[in-house]
């Protein structure tokens, strides 16, 4: 309901406007009735009104003097109609350089007032949209900006813009809390729905305070369902917490109800806003080694940080597993793996320990790697360790899962000491401009040509200059713009012609590569048409 507030200072005529018509009918509620612009303004001081209806000639302040303060003094933003006689009517024009938005005549008519609570409705949903449509452009650029300096490649204009909107003289962290669905073997619009749901919590247990900043997606690839939160370590003073209680009451708040599990990864404070990619960088670390003790919800990077002394796990065992991945003695893997079992239960070990040796292996690998050819990008290999050392639709520790993605790196060390054949990557890029609008992946393009999945990926990024996902997202909005010109059909027809199902991803992968909403580019490239 808008919420209306009448001002004349006679009671007689705001009373008859009160009951004149069905208020309720024409979606408004009566806020308020006063009966000069003084009594008015003091109103709006402790009110909010959409609408406000005053009559140009009142003793102690007049309508236009009243109009006058509002908007100088930024009082309210309801709109304003002036009520006025025939003879009044040169007050009303007066009533214009003030952003009157209307005027009506005494004796005021039903179909009158009727017509006019129609047209002040259209202006404000107007407004709503609009006020809207700037919003998203905000968090849009501010997305962009950030994004870019959360993955290293922010430029001064970029540093500069986020350090006008962040100030945290205490510290910034960034955790990243994961949507994760276990075993259990869920929909991608399932986990959509409950992310929203997440973000939504976040924003409400954060409230109105200052120093953070909530994102979905921030990382831009559709298969990983994420919330970002970008905060001030000064909250949880601020909040009379430690940030760990505050960490774990957010926590709380956001798994509440929920079925799907959800992982906090924290990382290291950073003091400056270039220094964010710092935080960022070693959240998705602690995500990239995760432990083997599914019972703990928040995971430090800085806890994550592995010493030799802290093995139990041989090390001539370890150097074996090495050397056998390295050499892809797929036999050879399958028996030390059973031996590396036995004796984390030969051992009794604690989760916290098991993950202290699987981590460090998991660095080892990460170095052999990039041994075998030091022009591969290291947070690549991480990637492909995150993505399948522990595959969330696996049970995460088990024998079986860590067997399965010691086989699969050794394949992908055998892809990184060969070239991978440039008519495989115009292969790829074929089936994105032939098949952009089926759902295609890099894992399942890199099956379809023999090829692993990560160093596919690299090569990818190698020649185009872009990741995979990124190019499959430039290309399909670039269609979608085509379509938004060519056709009349609906935003969510025209996403989903071009391989998007969730309507706001694609808004916001449009408006991060266009700069604008898709109906905001239709109207505009139309017109210049």
């Amino acid at each position: 309901m808008l919420k209306v507030l009448l001002v004349d200072d006679e009671p007689f005529i705001a009373q008859g406007l009160s009951v004149l018509i069905d208020w309720e009918k024409w979606g408004y509620e009566i806020a308020g009735m006063v009966y000069n612009g003084k009594e008015a303004l003091d109103f709006l001081k402790t009110n909010e009104v959409d609408l406000i209806l005053a009559d140009v000639k009142m003793p102690v302040m007049d309508g236009i003097t009243l109009l006058k303060k509002i908007r100088e003094e930024s009082v309210s933003e309801a709109f304003f109609v002036i009520v006025s006689g025939y003879g009044e009517f040169s007050y009303a024009q007066q009533a214009i350089k003030y952003k009157c938005t209307d005027y009506i005549l005494k004796p005021v008519q039903k179909e009158q007032l009727s017509e006019l609570l129609e047209r002040v409705n259209q202006l404000y949903n107007k407004r709503e949209n609009e006020r809207s449509q700037e919003e998203k452009m905000k968090q849009a650029y501010f997305a962009r900006y950030m994004q870019s300096i959360l993955l290293g490649r922010g430029d001064r204009e970029a540093v500069e813009y986020i350090s006008q909107k962040v100030e945290a003289p205490e510290g910034l962290r960034y955790v990243c809390l994961a949507l994760e669905s276990g075993e259990k073997i869920m929909e991608p619009q399932t986990i959509r729905c409950a992310q929203k749901g997440v973000y939504a919590r976040c924003r409400q247990y954060l409230g109105d305070a200052d120093g953070y900043f909530v994102f979905m997606d921030l990382a831009g690839r559709e298969e990983w369902f994420d919330i970002g939160i970008l905060y001030d370590v000064h909250l949880a003073e601020k909040a009379n917490m430690t940030e760990e209680r505050f960490l774990r009451t957010l926590l709380d708040n956001v798994r509440d109800g929920i079925e799907i599990s959800v992982t906090a990864y924290v990382g290291d404070k950073v003091e400056k806003v270039e220094d964010i990619y710092r935080s960022f960088h070693t959240a998705i670390m602690a995500l990239s080694f995760q432990n083997f003790d599914a019972s703990e919800r928040i995971r430090y990077y800085s806890e994550r940080k592995t010493e030799e002394s802290g093995k139990i796990i041989s090390e001539e065992i370890i150097e074996e597993l090495l050397k056998a991945v390295e050499e892809n003695h797929r036999d050879k893997i399958k028996s030390i793996v059973e031996r590396v079992f036995y004796e984390i239960n030969g051992a009794d070990m604690e989760p916290g320990m098991i993950r202290i040796n699987m981590n460090y292996l998991l660095v080892r690998l990460t170095h052999l790697g990039l041994a075998q050819d030091d022009s591969v990008d290291q947070n690549e290999i991480i990637s492909y360790i995150r993505e399948n050392a522990f595959d969330t639709r696996m049970v995460r520790g088990s024998r079986e899962n860590f067997e399965t993605f010691m086989l699969e790196y050794a394949d992908y060390l055998c892809e990184l000491r060969k070239n991978t054949p440039g008519s495989v990557l115009a292969k790829v890029e074929k089936e994105i401009r032939e098949n952009y609008h089926e759902n295609i992946t890099l894992k399942e393009l890199s099956k379809k040509y023999y090829v692993n999945s990560a160093y596919l990926g690299q090569m990818f990024r190698k020649q185009y200059g872009i990741p995979f996902k990124e190019y499959l997202n430039n290309y399909r909005i670039e269609k979608a713009a085509e379509y938004l010109l060519r056709t009349d059909n609906k935003i969510y027809a025209v996403a989903e012609q071009v391989g998007y199902r969730d309507l706001d991803y694609f808004i916001n992968r449009f408006i991060s590569i266009k700069g604008c909403t898709p109906t905001s580019y239709r109207k505009k490239n139309r017109n210049h048409a």
